[in-house]
């Protein structure tokens, strides 16, 4: 899965441990002018230790970097570390007004997805980089 998500255009975050264990991953797509939080994971062991702020704070980062003025995701509305979570990082909930993102709810609705829960578009943001900033320093 690993190698699969990394060769797709956009960026993959991870969060490696000093022990080499990784404590989670965020994967972003780029598409079309579209910058979008495609996947945050955080393994349960490492869970409620801040990573997960840490690696969507990191991705708004790295697209602010790179040029993007907001990054996008799709999630479950009633679950406290979906909809909620996000919304405490600066996203808002949005009507998709793209193709892509509704493309989104195309595929989440052929998989079925829905039956899960209600699911949401939000977007958050970005400040434009600030000139001193180097858009090409990784994170």
């Amino acid at each position: 899965m690993g190698d699969f998500r990394a060769s797709k255009s956009g960026f993959l975050l991870v969060v490696e441990l000093d022990d080499g264990n990784v404590a989670g991953f965020v994967h972003v797509i780029e598409f079309n002018g579209i910058c979008h939080l495609e996947q945050l994971s955080v393994a349960p062991q490492h869970a409620r230790q801040g990573w997960g702020r840490t690696l969507v704070e990191a991705a708004k980062h790295h697209a602010r970097n790179r040029v993007y003025l907001q990054i996008s995701l799709r999630t479950y509305v009633d679950i406290p570390w979906n909809a909620p979570f996000y919304a405490t990082a600066g996203f808002i909930e949005e009507e998709p007004t793209t193709s892509f993102h509704r493309s989104l709810i195309a595929i989440e609705a052929e998989l079925g997805v829905d039956r899960y829960g209600r699911r949401v578009h939000m977007v958050a943001p970005l400040a434009a980089p600030r000139p001193w900033e180097d858009p090409s320093a990784g994170m």
